[in-house]
């Protein structure tokens, strides 16, 4: 017995059996039991579970007669909507994969999310549609997609709403203007309607629990992004581990703000909430006076998020007008909760955040801390079905409590490996006891009780409000840039993001004195998506090396973390 099973919740096993069904048999199952419930509301407009799933049949059997066969990898670019949840499970039900990609993307890093899992179908919405569309116009010949399903984001609620479930005035251009279709070089672009008209019926559902669910990537040291290979075993554990553990039921009703691109957002809060049965209430992204409204209204009792969200909110003039106490669950990652606010919360609220840890390889949380014995500003326990250990990074040997080394995973949430990169997928896994365990990159330790606390990366890692930028993946793209000659990007201290990404430039000979910080901090912002966009920017002469030639970007984080 573990030290942390002391402190396990006492409803709850340890570990899970598995169901060996897909993912999507959750929304089909869901459909039969309360075809009438509201699954999703978005706006004011409200979809319930047999409407959703007619929908998702409608636009997996229009995918097929695009081509659309088993373990074919199908892109989806969309901010939280409806039409995002229809395109994923439509997707899982034509026997396909998703591939989430992160909205914020611009066309010179979209083109690694067409070509690596040669992706030949994308869906997105009408505001992104240019720019997936110029990605795939500037690739090769036989390289590019073949058809691309444009939504609109007002194919999903009415523009005339009002009241509290109205969006803010300053989205209601960007939410209802209506795009015109992209040109797609290689192949045919198709409207959201003309899919949703479908009448064609789907092929069987063929695919089981070990077959390849959701494809997201995720960058690291070195080179581009790689895909996590998730099977709808890895996926399901997390989607129904998650329920139990926050005790939650099919009356929950959810608060679908955290990005569904993102593991947590996709595994902890979308297929969780239909895997129960439950309410999700869809913001496409984060504004404090519509959360506010949207808790108070819908009588929200579950809400994931990460700790700016909160921060944000109880900051709001509003704050005292909204009301959070049918709140029973709140909680997140990415980030620390700040102590005080945390206070505040349970001061106020009897609400204890609770704070988890995971990541794209491990299908969201491989920790969390029980709710009935939260730990503040720690990853908590390791989670139902999960053993994680502690070693150290050079001797592979598990070091004793107390002491500093890397967090290892293993349980059924974990990974297959990294699509296409066997000699990363090897570097990634050892063995211990017989039983193969993922190498986290961050180091922890365990204090007496079993809890575990991060107090440092292996892996070369910004935390940006949550948002986790590789700084290899800005230098790669940095360097498209004609007038860096070489660049080292590195974490710099941020008063609300926590840290914030600063780029140490080499300028090359030509370009000294013709080209400013700003112009270059400008061009990143054309070229990258604005999370892993540069905020600040210095000139050097010279970056520090070592007698191999590498770039020793220690040296430069050391000092920013002086000054």
């Amino acid at each position: 017995m573990r030290p942390h099973h002391a402190f396990w919740p006492a409803r709850l096993p340890h570990s899970i059996t598995v169901p060996a069904t897909s993912v999507w048999d959750n929304l089909a199952v869901s459909a039969r039991r309360y075809p009438d419930k509201t699954a999703l509301v978005f706006f004011g407009r409200h979809l319930t579970y047999g409407e959703l799933a007619a929908d998702v049949e409608r636009v997996a059997a229009y995918l097929q007669s695009l081509g659309v066969g088993r373990g074919d990898r199908v892109v989806v670019l969309m901010q939280n909507s409806p039409q995002l949840v229809i395109a994923h499970y439509a997707i899982m039900r034509a026997n396909a994969v998703v591939v989430p990609v992160n909205p914020m993307n611009r066309a010179d890093e979209l083109q690694h999310y067409i070509i690596d899992p040669d992706a030949k179908v994308a869906l997105t919405s009408g505001d992104l549609a240019g720019e997936l569309a110029k990605a795939s116009n500037a690739l090769p010949a036989g390289s590019g997609l073949q058809h691309l399903v444009v939504t609109q984001f007002s194919d999903a609620f009415d523009a005339d709403v009002q009241g509290p479930d109205a969006p803010p005035e300053q989205w209601r251009e960007w939410l209802l203007t209506r795009h015109p279709l992209p040109a797609l070089a290689q192949g045919q672009v198709h409207p959201w309607d003309e899919a949703l008209a479908c009448t064609a019926m789907a092929s069987a559902h063929t695919v089981g629990a070990d077959d390849l669910c959701v494809l997201p990537y995720t960058s690291g040291t070195t080179g581009l992004p790689k895909g996590c290979m998730h099977t709808h075993r890895s996926i399901m554990h997390n989607a129904v581990a998650s329920g139990f553990w926050s005790n939650a039921t099919s009356e929950q009703v959810v608060l679908g703000v955290v990005p569904m691109f993102h593991i947590t957002g996709l595994v902890s809060m979308l297929h969780t909430c239909i895997c129960l049965g439950a309410t999700l209430v869809i913001m496409p992204r984060w504004e404090r006076e519509l959360a506010g409204r949207l808790i108070s209204r819908y009588q929200v009792t579950s809400w994931t998020n990460i700790p700016t969200m909160v921060i944000d909110l109880m900051a709001s003039p509003h704050f005292d007008q909204y009301d959070l106490t049918s709140l029973r669950h709140i909680g997140g990652g990415g980030a620390a909760m700040p102590q005080a606010v945390a206070q505040r919360l349970l001061d106020q609220f009897g609400l204890r955040y609770i704070e988890g840890y995971g990541l794209t390889e491990t299908a969201a949380p491989s920790h969390s801390n029980p709710p009935d014995r939260p730990k503040q500003q720690c990853l908590g326990i390791p989670f139902m079905s999960t053993d994680a250990r502690v070693i150290d990074p050079d001797t592979l040997q598990e070091v004793p409590q107390g002491e500093q080394g890397e967090i290892v995973i293993h349980g059924p949430e974990v990974f297959a490996g990294y699509w296409k990169c066997p000699e990363a997928t090897a570097a990634a896994f050892i063995e211990i006891e017989g039983k193969r365990f993922f190498r986290s990159g961050d180091l922890g330790r365990i204090d007496e009780d079993g809890y575990f606390f991060i107090t440092d990366r292996l892996k070369r890692m910004i935390n940006a409000s949550g948002f986790k930028v590789w700084p290899a993946e800005v230098e790669a793209l940095m360097f498209k840039h004609p007038a860096v000659q070489e660049a080292c990007v590195i974490s710099a201290r941020d008063s609300y993001r926590g840290e914030t990404v600063k780029a140490v430039v080499v300028l090359r000979a030509t370009h000294k004195g013709q080209v400013g910080e700003q112009e270059i901090l400008d061009w990143c912002r054309e070229h990258m998506a604005s999370y892993k966009a540069p905020r600040q920017l210095v000139f050097v002469d010279a970056l520090p090396k070592s007698g191999s030639g590498k770039v020793m970007w220690r040296v430069l984080q050391e000092r920013e973390a002086a000054a």
